[in-house]
């Protein structure tokens, strides 16, 4: 009871910012997850978080995002794949590989630091927040490199959001298979799919949360890989063995996909889950945002825009190419 106590001050300043980022999106179609962490970057940076709502903050910022993750699970099916069809499938495996190698080595090109590249890659390469926050744990990134890099990735999105349906206009003439392909395989989180998809038309929007909800499936390949990764680089070079973490909220995600896949869960829970990791995502995306340093970022601008301006050019060609190619 008292520790719930010392948890409520925080989590309830989180809610409340979650809450106004809600009602914003339904006014203005940027999306709850980029108002709830640059609300929560604003207040974070003007006001500070005294102590007695750290506490509340940090369990947001932890275990809400592992909640939500976990659930996201439940809202995934491999059954999808089917949906887009073999090229479909081979487009999104061969582009989310080029973007994890892409942003890895331009990364280390500009000098960021490995755990920082890596968040970068899984965040861009798969879904946003999300994969960031399950890959974080694996390879041992500090709170500062995950919240630096999940303000990065929403903003580099909240962009794109509005960019993509522009250049789908004008190279395909909105049709709907091929500005699905680009949305849905170059946004970062599918919220961002969603309001983007709903500029367009409903058919782009349905079929672009497929392409992206198939992204979302190889999360757990993903997390292994640069966890795998990240554990043999550093015994490469210190010849000690780096102990890999696996979440045991990307276990979840996988034990759920595999039962809404199986048919075991109803779709109602499905939709429940959906709803819930929605609003858990949307609370902690707050409680980062409180915790991320402008100062910091400000110093890195210069080599943080063209990083963030790297990885985008890069996944907007490379969609491009493989939608002319197949599409």
């Amino acid at each position: 009871m008292g520790k719930m106590k010392r948890i409520l001050p925080g989590f309830i300043l989180c809610l409340l910012i979650a809450i106004i980022s809600q009602v914003l999106s339904f006014i203005i179609p940027v999306g709850a997850a980029t108002f709830s962490i640059l609300i929560g970057l604003m207040i974070g940076n003007t006001f500070g978080v005294k102590s007695n709502y750290q506490i509340g903050r940090k369990f947001a910022e932890s275990t809400l995002l592992e909640v939500s993750i976990f659930l996201l699970g439940a809202t995934v099916s491999v059954q999808m794949i089917h949906l887009l069809g073999f090229k479909g499938l081979l487009m999104i495996v061969i582009q989310m590989t080029l973007v994890l190698i892409f942003t890895i080595w331009i990364g280390k090109k500009l000098g960021f630091g490995i755990n920082f590249s890596y968040l970068m890659a899984s965040g861009n390469a798969v879904c946003g927040s999300s994969a960031i926050g399950a890959t974080a744990p694996a390879i041992h990134a500090t709170q500062e490199e995950k919240g630096l890099a999940v303000t990065i990735v929403n903003l580099m999105g909240t962009v794109l959001m509005f960019i993509l349906p522009l250049i789908a206009a004008v190279l395909y003439h909105s049709e709907t298979l091929p500005t699905a392909a680009l949305l849905g395989s170059t946004l970062q989180s599918v919220g961002q799919v969603v309001a983007s998809g709903s500029l367009v038309n409903d058919d782009v929007k349905n079929y672009a949360t497929i392409f992206k909800l198939i992204r979302v499936i190889f999360l757990v390949a993903v997390v292994i890989i640069l966890s795998n990764s990240k554990r043999k680089t550093l015994t490469d070079h210190t010849n000690e063995k780096l102990k890999v973490k696996f979440p045991w909220y990307v276990i979840g995600f996988a034990a759920l996909c595999v039962l809404y896949s199986i048919g075991v869960l109803p779709s109602w829970l499905s939709s429940v889950s959906n709803q819930s990791s929605h609003l858990l995502e949307i609370i902690a995306l707050a409680a980062i945002g409180l915790n991320v340093n402008i100062k910091y970022i400000l110093q890195q601008g210069k080599k943080l825009s063209l990083y963030a301006l790297l990885i985008v050019g890069f996944q907007i060609l490379v969609a491009i190419m493989f939608i002319q190619v197949w599409y």
